[in-house]
C-alpha cells in the first residue's frame, strides 16, 4: 500500500535496470497503450503539462521523486536518504545531485551540477535527470499552470517551483545513469536555434515571459530611451572590430573580407592584435602598411579578454559612429554588408543592430543547423526571451556612443550576451533576418569541444550575467511604478 513507502517515484516508460530501495513506490510514465506491467501513470511525455499534472493527482507521500530519462539509473549507497534528509533541513522545493554518466564503454564519469541561481532561466538547465521535490508546494505549482503545454511542461513547473522555494543542489555524486547524448560540445551549441525546435522554442518563450511577469522583471514593449544617431562628428561612418590572438590561419581571410566592401561612406576595420605570438602580428602589420583603412592596435595590457579589447577600439578616436562585429575565424557573406548595416541603423533609430549567420566548414560549405536567424526575436518580446537564450546572434553591431557608455565585462566569454542584454534594457535593437555572416567551425574555435568543468564555468557565468540583468529589470520596473 502507498502508505507504507516512504517517497513515490515517478519514472518514464522504458526506464529499466531500476535499483531503487523497498522503501520506493515506483510509477511508470507511459503514453496510453504502452503494456508496462506495475503501476503505470498514462501521459504522453515527461515535458508535457499533462504529465505533471498527472502526477501532482497520484503522489501521496511528502516527497516525489522525478527520474526524466529513459535510460538505466542507480542510486548510490543512501542516495535517496540524503536528498530528503537535505530537502528537509533546507525547506526546499526542489533537490539535485551531482552524478555519473556510464558511456557506451562501460566507464563512468563525473558529471557535476552547477548551483542554481535567480537568472539560471535557460530552458536547458541542467539538473540531471534525477530531482526530488516537495509534494506539497509541487502541487502548488501544478495548481497554478494556465496552460497547456506539450515541450514546456517540466521549464513551466521548475520556474513555478523556483518562486515557491529554494533549489539545493548537493555537491555529491549521489547516482550513476547513462549517457545519453555523447556530443561535443560545438556540435551541442545550435540545438536551440535549429529551426526543426521552432515549436518547441515558442513553447518555452511563453513560460519565461509569465516567470518575468511575475517576479517583475518583464519589460513592456516600446519604451525606448530616444536616440540622435547622426549627431556627433566621426572619423569614419563605420568601423569593423577584430579582436585577434594567434589566428594566422584565418586572419588574413577575415581582415579580407572587410577590405573588398563596397559603401558610399568612409569605413576602417580595428584590428586589436592580442600579443599574437604565431605570425598574426606580422600579418596585421602588412595590412596595415598597404591600406589606411586597417588600423593595427596592440594592447599595452596584457590582461584583456575579448571584451576588454572591444572597449579599447570603441574607445579609439579613429573608432566610427557604428562599431561592427568580425571574428578572426569569420567572414562577411558578401560585398555590400557594412552598406546594409548601416542603411538599417540610420532607417531604424537603434542602439544595437544584429544580422543572422550561416554556419560553414573552414572551406565555406554550410553545416546543419544551416542559417541561424534567431527568429525568435521579436520586436515585442525580444527583449524579454533575450534572457532564456544563450545568444542573440551575430553580426553585432553598435552605435559607438551607446557602446563606450555601455562598455563590455573583459572576459572571453559572454561579453556580447552581456552588452547586449544591457543594451536591450533601455534601447531598441533592429534585426536583419538575411545572412551577413559566415562563422566557420574548425577544430581550432575556442568552444569546438570544452570539457564539462569548462562548460559549466561558461554557464554558471552567463547564469550569473542574467542574475545581474534580472535585478537591474526589477529595480528599472519599481523605479518607474
Amino acid at each position: 500500500m502507498i502508505q507504507n513507502k516512504d517517497i513515490d517515484c515517478f519514472v518514464a516508460c522504458d526506464a529499466d535496470a531500476l535499483r531503487l530501495p523497498d522503501f520506493c513506490r515506483i510509477v511508470r510514465v507511459c503514453p496510453a497503450g504502452a503494456g508496462i506491467a506495475g503501476e503505470v501513470l498514462h501521459a504522453a511525455s515527461f515535458d508535457s503539462s499533462e504529465c505533471f499534472r498527472a502526477i501532482a493527482a497520484s503522489s501521496r507521500t511528502p516527497f516525489t521523486l522525478l527520474y526524466r530519462s529513459d535510460r538505466p539509473f542507480d542510486p548510490g549507497y543512501r542516495a535517496l536518504e540524503r536528498m530528503m534528509a537535505v530537502a528537509r533541513q533546507n525547506g526546499a522545493a526542489l533537490v539535485y545531485a551531482d552524478r555519473r554518466s556510464r558511456g557506451e564503454d562501460g566507464k563512468a564519469v563525473q558529471i557535476p551540477a552547477i548551483d542554481w541561481q535567480d537568472g539560471s532561466l535557460r530552458d536547458d538547465f541542467d539538473f540531471g535527470p534525477l530531482v526530488l521535490v516537495d509534494t506539497s508546494m509541487f502541487r502548488r505549482a501544478v495548481a497554478s499552470m494556465t496552460g497547456y503545454y506539450r515541450f514546456a511542461g517540466w521549464y513551466d513547473l521548475w520556474l513555478r517551483l523556483s518562486r515557491m522555494g529554494s533549489f539545493v543542489h548537493i555537491n555529491e555524486f549521489l547516482y550513476t545513469d547513462v549517457i545519453t547524448d555523447s556530443r561535443t560540445s560545438g556540435s551541442k551549441l545550435f540545438d536551440y536555434v535549429d529551426p526543426a525546435n521552432r515549436d518547441r522554442q515558442i513553447e518555452m518563450e511563453r513560460a519565461c515571459t509569465d516567470h518575468l511577469k511575475a517576479v517583475g522583471a518583464y519589460l513592456a514593449p516600446g519604451k525606448y530611451d530616444p536616440l540622435e544617431i547622426c549627431a556627433g562628428e566621426f572619423p569614419v561612418e563605420a568601423s569593423v572590430i577584430i579582436p585577434v590572438r594567434d589566428r594566422a590561419r584565418t586572419i588574413a581571410d577575415a581582415i579580407g573580407s572587410v577590405l573588398v566592401q563596397k559603401t558610399d561612406f568612409p569605413f576602417n576595420v580595428l584590428v586589436v592584435d592580442n600579443h599574437s605570438t604565431d605570425g598574426t602580428t606580422e600579418i596585421v602589420a602588412d595590412f596595415a602598411a598597404s591600406d589606411p583603412r586597417v588600423v593595427h592596435i596592440i594592447p599595452d595590457r596584457s590582461d584583456l579578454g575579448i571584451g576588454g579589447c572591444w572597449n579599447l577600439a570603441a574607445a579609439d578616436p579613429r573608432c566610427g559612429r557604428f562599431a561592427l562585429q568580425l571574428d578572426s575565424d569569420d567572414l562577411y557573406s558578401a560585398e555590400d554588408v557594412i552598406q546594409r548595416i548601416v542603411d538599417t541603423f540610420r532607417s531604424s533609430r537603434c542602439a544595437m543592430l544584429i544580422g543572422s549567420y550561416m554556419l560553414t566548414d573552414f572551406e565555406g560549405n554550410p553545416l546543419p543547423p544551416g542559417i541561424i536567424d534567431h527568429a525568435e526575436w521579436t520586436d515585442s518580446n525580444g527583449r524579454n526571451n533575450a534572457l532564456r537564450i544563450n545568444g542573440l546572434g551575430a553580426p553585432r553591431c553598435f552605435f559607438t556612443p551607446v557602446l563606450r557608455k555601455i562598455g563590455l565585462p573583459n572576459t572571453s566569454y559572454g561579453e556580447d550576451y552581456a552588452v547586449a542584454l544591457a543594451v536591450s534594457r533601455t534601447y531598441p535593437i533592429a534585426r536583419i533576418f538575411d545572412v551577413l555572416y559566415l562563422c566557420r567551425r574548425w577544430e581550432g574555435n575556442s568552444d569546438a569541444a570544452l570539457s564539462v568543468e569548462a562548460v559549466n564555468r561558461n554557464n554558471t557565468y552567463k547564469d550569473r550575467i542574467r542574475t545581474w540583468e534580472l535585478m537591474a529589470r526589477i529595480a528599472l520596473n519599481r523605479s518607474e511604478a
